[in-house]
C-alpha cells in the first residue's frame, strides 16, 4: 500500500516536472587502431530530481554501417548501488517502445519504489534513452503533432486515406534527418548498447525491459552472444505473430480491460460514474463527440470520439488510475475533456514511437481497401474502443511512411541466459499471450503470472518483486507455471 500510495503521488508530481535534461558530462571518443572505441565520462547530474546521481553522454555513429560517418548522441543516468559491497553489476534500463529510460527511472525514484529493494542496493541502474528518444539525439519533426487536426486513422474514403498519407509524409518531411530515421531498427539500438557496456567497463550486462525492450534485449543476446547476465522482461511484447494476429491480440486486450473498468466502475465507490452502465455512457460520449468535438482548456484543441476511444488505453494501464480515469470520463460529459487529452505516461513521445515503430514494425495492412478490411474486423472485436490501440495509432500513422520497414528476422535462439517474463493477466497494452509467444522463443526462460491489470510490476508486486530479486542475484527462475496474487 505505501507503494501505490507512493506511485499516485508521483504521477501527480511528474505532470509538472520538465522532461528536459542537461547532462553535465560529455562524451568522448578515443580511437585506437583506427576502430572508435566509447568511452563514458559521468559527473554530478546537475539536475534535483538526479541529485547524486551520475549523468553522461557517449557519441555513437549514426549508421553503424560506416562509423567513420556521422555521430550522434546518448544520454545516460547512472544511480550507483548504495551498498557497494554486496553489487552484482549493472543493471540496464530499458522503457518500452518510443518512451524514455531515463523518465522512466525518475517515476521510479519519485514514487520511492526503489527504496531500500535488491535493485536500489546491490545494483547500479543505467537508463540509456535509445537513438531518437527523450534525452538522446531525438527525432523532434519540428514539433509537428502526429495527427494534424481533420485526419483521422480510422479513414471512411479514399480522400480521408489520401489526407492520412499526406499527413504521415508531411510528419516524416519535418523530421528533417532522414539518415536518423531509418537507423532507429533495433540492430542499431543494440550495437548502441553494446557500446555502453564497453564504456561502462561491464563483461556482462543484466537487463530489465518493459514491454517492447524485451524484445531489443532478445535481438542484442543474439547479435552478441554472452553478453547478458540476466534478462527481466516485465510486461513483455513479442516478435513472432504475424502483425494481424499482433493487432489483434492488443485490440482484444485493450477492450478486455475497458469492460473490467466499467464491470468495476459499476460496484466501486471510487468511481465517478458508480451506479451507471459505463459501456453505454463511454457509447453515448463518444457519439457525441463525434457530432461536436469536446472542447479542453487548451484554445482550439477540442477531442473527437476517435481521441477519446484512443485515450482509453493508457488510462486503464495501470489499476491504480482507474478512478482518475472514470473522472475524466465524467467531465467530458460534463463538457470538458481536458483530462483525456492528456496522458499518464509521461515517458512516453507519440511521434518518437511513431518514427521508430515505422522502421521496426511489419504493416498489418497497407492501401485504403487493407486499412478498411481491419477496422472492420477491430471493431467487430472492439463494440467500445473500436479497435483505437496504439498498434493502430502505429499501422495508420506509417501508411506512405517514406523509411522502409528494417526489422530484424526472427531466428531461433538456442542458447539464452536465464529470462524471467512477468506478465499481468489483464493488462491492456500488453496481452497476456505475448509473455508465452515470447518465452517460447527464448529456452529456459519462465512466464511468471500476475494476477491484475498492471505493468511496472517490480514496484507494484511484492511476489514479483522476490522473484526478480531472485533472477537478478542468483539467477534463478520460479517453478514454471507460477502465479502470484499480490
Amino acid at each position: 500500500m505505501r507503494i501505490m500510495t507512493k506511485l499516485a503521488v508521483a504521477a501527480v508530481a511528474l505532470l509538472s516536472v520538465s522532461a528536459v535534461i542537461t547532462p553535465a558530462a560529455q562524451a568522448v571518443t578515443t580511437t585506437s587502431a583506427g576502430n572508435a572505441t566509447p568511452s563514458i565520462r559521468w559527473q554530478s547530474c546537475q539536475e534535483p530530481y538526479f541529485a547524486g546521481l551520475d549523468c553522461g553522454t557517449l557519441r555513437v555513429p549514426v549508421d553503424w554501417a560506416r562509423p567513420w560517418s556521422r555521430q550522434i548522441e546518448l544520454s545516460l543516468v547512472r544511480r550507483q548501488a548504495t551498498d557497494p559491497t554486496q553489487r552484482v553489476g549493472s543493471l540496464l534500463l530499458n522503457n518500452s517502445s518510443g518512451r524514455s529510460s531515463i523518465e522512466q527511472l525518475r517515476y521510479a525514484l519519485v514514487s520511492g519504489g526503489l527504496e531500500d529493494t535488491v535493485l536500489d542496493q546491490r545494483f547500479d541502474l543505467v537508463a540509456v534513452d535509445p537513438r531518437g528518444i527523450g534525452h538522446s539525439t531525438p527525432t523532434t519533426c519540428a514539433d509537428r503533432p502526429q495527427r494534424a487536426p481533420g485526419v483521422t486513422y480510422f479513414p471512411a474514403s479514399e480522400a480521408q486515406y489520401r489526407d492520412l498519407v499526406r499527413n504521415n509524409r508531411a510528419l516524416a518531411a519535418a523530421c528533417g534527418d532522414r539518415t536518423l530515421l531509418t537507423k532507429l531498427d533495433r540492430a542499431s539500438i543494440a550495437r548502441d548498447l553494446e557500446a555502453v557496456r564497453i564504456g561502462l567497463g561491464e563483461r556482462q550486462l543484466n537487463w530489465y525491459g518493459i514491454g517492447w525492450s524485451a524484445v531489443l534485449g532478445k535481438t542484442y543476446e543474439q547479435m552478441f552472444p554472452g553478453r547478458l547476465r540476466t534478462l527481466l522482461a516485465d510486461s513483455a511484447e513479442e516478435d513472432t505473430a504475424d502483425p494481424v494476429s499482433r493487432l489483434t491480440s492488443e485490440i482484444l486486450a485493450a477492450e478486455d480491460s475497458f469492460n473490467r473498468f466499467a464491470a468495476w466502475c459499476r460496484d466501486d465507490a471510487r468511481c465517478a460514474l458508480t451506479g451507471q452502465d459505463v459501456g453505454t455512457v463511454f457509447d453515448q460520449l463518444v457519439a457525441k463527440a463525434d457530432r461536436t468535438p469536446i472542447p479542453t482548456t487548451t484554445p482550439g484543441k477540442a477531442l473527437t470520439g476517435e481521441d477519446i476511444r484512443a485515450a482509453m488505453q493508457d488510462k486503464l494501464n495501470l489499476g491504480l488510475f482507474w478512478p482518475k480515469a472514470s473522472q475524466a470520463i465524467k467531465k467530458a460529459i460534463d463538457g470538458d475533456a481536458t483530462e483525456l487529452a492528456t496522458v499518464n505516461d509521461k515517458t512516453l513521445d507519440f511521434v518518437q514511437a511513431q518514427t521508430h515503430a515505422c522502421v521496426d514494425t511489419p504493416r498489418a495492412a497497407s492501401g485504403y481497401a487493407g486499412l478498411t478490411q481491419l477496422a472492420r474486423m477491430a471493431k467487430q472485436l472492439s463494440p467500445h474502443l473500436g479497435g483505437a490501440v496504439l498498434g493502430w495509432r502505429t499501422l495508420a500513422g506509417c501508411q506512405g511512411w517514406p523509411v522502409p520497414v528494417n526489422a530484424p528476422t526472427p531466428k531461433p535462439v538456442h542458447h539464452f541466459p536465464p529470462t524471467l517474463i512477468a506478465q499481468s493477466t489483464h493488462q491492456s497494452s500488453t496481452p497476456y499471450t505475448w509473455g508465452f509467444t515470447l518465452s517460447a522463443t527464448l529456452p529456459g526462460s519462465v512466464v511468471l503470472s500476475r494476477e491484475g491489470d498492471d505493468y511496472s510490476m517490480y514496484q507494484l508486486s511484492p511476489c514479483v518483486r522476490d522473484a526478480a530479486d531472485r533472477l537478478l542475484v542468483h539467477r534463478k527462475l520460479p517453478a514454471p507455471g507460477s502465479l502470484c496474487t499480490t
